[in-house]
């Protein structure tokens, strides 16, 4: 068990614990919204702009299969307070508030049906834009599929900034999951073929994720960056570390070297044990 520090221990060895539980423990929903792969983008950004689309399954002690978090930050219907968005080092929290080296362009609440809220960034030095999607807690399961067609290149998301428009989902060149694996509580039965004509890279902060998500992601032909071999507190620093060196064009290996760093740093553990978490490839 990595270790943890502050009063975020308390909260994170529940967030480790609730990752082992049974699918079994409980009730998960199980319903699917019509595919949600429409064509393959037919619209794609110029050669001068790269974009960054992360999707993130609000913690939902309800609706998960996890052992409870506080009610205070476990409510899958509350953006603002949920560990994973508006908490001290959620993805809102963190790359809205606590960076520096991106900037806010536009909120939005209730884009579409199951996402409670969207995030518009700006890299203050780089064109590099960056979309968050914090999904209502209960529909985990929507999540995971809509960021599998979005890493197989489909589902394409249309955003503007200054009149000129972004494309994200299945046109982002790199595409993330943050927040508890659903898929050590259900299985997806969809095909994700992948659309060959571009290079996509995925980050996916969440327990055992390579164990997990291999089978779906190899389908899609994305690129494993950086996933997990355990139990693990997907925060936003990891990403932020992450991101940073992927916009320096490192290598893979060296985008983990970054993701592990911060693990290290932010949860006190050793270097080893964050690199033993964090890994790159298949």
């Amino acid at each position: 068990m990595l270790r943890v520090h502050g009063i975020r221990s308390i909260f994170f060895v529940i967030v480790f614990s609730a990752c082992s539980n049974t699918a079994g423990e409980k009730n998960i929903l199980a319903d699917i919204i019509p595919d949600p792969a429409t064509k393959i983008p037919s619209h794609t950004n110029s050669d001068s702009i790269k974009t960054i689309h992360v999707f993130v399954a609000l913690c939902d002690n309800k609706y998960q299969g996890i052992v409870p978090v506080p009610a205070s930050i476990g409510n899958g219907q509350d953006a603002k307070n949920n560990l994973y968005w508006g908490a001290g080092y959620g993805i809102k929290a963190f790359f809205g508030k606590r960076s520096r080296d991106w900037e806010l362009i536009s909120t939005q609440a209730n884009p579409v049906e199951h996402i409670l809220e969207r995030l518009l960034l700006k890299h203050r030095s780089k064109n590099i834009y960056l979309l968050a999607d914090a999904y209502d807690g209960q529909y985990i399961r929507q999540t995971t599929i809509e960021f599998l067609f979005a890493s197989s290149g489909n589902s394409q998301v249309e955003m503007e900034d200054k009149g000129e428009k972004i494309y994200f989902g299945g046109a982002s060149n790199l595409i993330a999951y943050v927040g508890h694996d659903g898929l050590m509580d259900f299985s997806i039965n969809q095909n994700f073929e992948g659309n060959s004509d571009r290079k996509r890279e995925t980050i996916i902060l969440a327990c055992y994720s390579k164990r997990f998500f291999s089978p779906y992601l190899k389908q899609t032909g994305a690129s494993p960056l950086v996933w997990s071999t355990g139990l693990m507190a997907p925060e936003a620093y990891i990403l932020h570390d992450a991101i940073n060196a992927w916009l320096e064009k490192r290598p893979a290996s060296e985008i983990r070297l970054a993701a592990a760093k911060a693990y290290s740093k932010y949860q006190r553990c050793t270097f080893k044990a964050a690199l033993g978490l964090l890994v790159s490839g298949w």
